[in-house]
């Protein structure tokens, strides 16, 4: 029996749209890093910048390319997740949070292990009339030998099984409701809230979600970056004082 194929790589045409883990891989490999927790805190604002960059590109786009620009955004989630868990030490994360750092850590552990694999596996699907072959076989006839087993009756039931596994799948759902939490209006909330005279970052995310927590920590840093406000903390993990600069 003698199997020779002939087969022409698939390419997606943007060049841009290479998958978020190879990319994420590649940023993290630039800067020379082992891939870790801390690693992925520290590219976390370039791959945002990479996302950002992507989907302010102007052009209508087509299902395939708003499904993959999505898991894009998927994996940007996981960072910031991380990047403010680095930063905020003492927040609490949920047993599902931690399995998805551990499972975007793993897979691209995983990732880095398989990427020289491909390199061979594409050079031998790029061969043209590449052969693998049984020289006892050679030079006879191809047949089609299946078991006994294999009946049309087995073989219906197993396709009913199949499509009756499929169904429930396709029919089993749940009602995610998330709110979103927009980095610009909470940059509005400090500066509002601390010319009213609030002065502590304690005082603005009490009795706050743990989403807007993150995302106020997010907003006082770019803040902080453009010379808006002065912070300032007495000893680690205590409260942070926060006036404006033209005060």
């Amino acid at each position: 029996m003698v199997s020779c194929f002939s087969i022409a790589m698939y390419q997606i045409k943007n060049a841009q749209f290479t998958g978020p883990i190879e990319t994420l891989l590649e940023m993290i490999e630039a800067r020379k890093l082992e891939i870790t927790q801390v690693s992925l805190a520290l590219v976390t604002d370039d791959f945002l910048k990479f996302v950002q960059e992507m989907n302010s590109a102007g052009k209508e786009r087509n299902e395939a390319e708003i499904r993959f620009l999505s898991d894009f955004v998927a994996i940007a989630s996981r960072l910031l997740l991380i990047k403010s868990k680095a930063l905020l030490p003492s927040l609490e994360l949920s047993t599902e949070e931690e399995e998805d750092i551990k499972d975007l850590e793993h897979r691209l552990k995983f990732y880095h292990q398989f990427k020289p694999a491909m390199v061979h596996i594409k050079e031998l699907y790029e061969r043209d009339q590449t052969c693998i072959a049984r020289p006892l076989l050679l030079g006879r006839p191809t047949i089609f030998y299946p078991s006994p087993e294999v009946t049309p009756t087995a073989m219906q039931g197993a396709m009913a099984t199949v499509f009756e596994t499929l169904k429930q799948a396709v029919l089993e759902f749940k009602k995610v409701e998330n709110t979103i939490i927009k980095l610009e209006e909470k940059i509005e909330e400090i500066l509002t809230k601390v010319t009213s005279g609030i002065k502590s970052f304690g005082h603005l995310i009490s009795e706050k979600s743990k989403k807007e927590v993150v995302v106020l920590f997010l907003a006082l840093l770019h803040l902080l970056r453009d010379q808006h406000i002065h912070v300032e903390q007495s000893e680690g993990f205590s409260d942070i004082t926060i006036r404006k600069t033209d005060a």
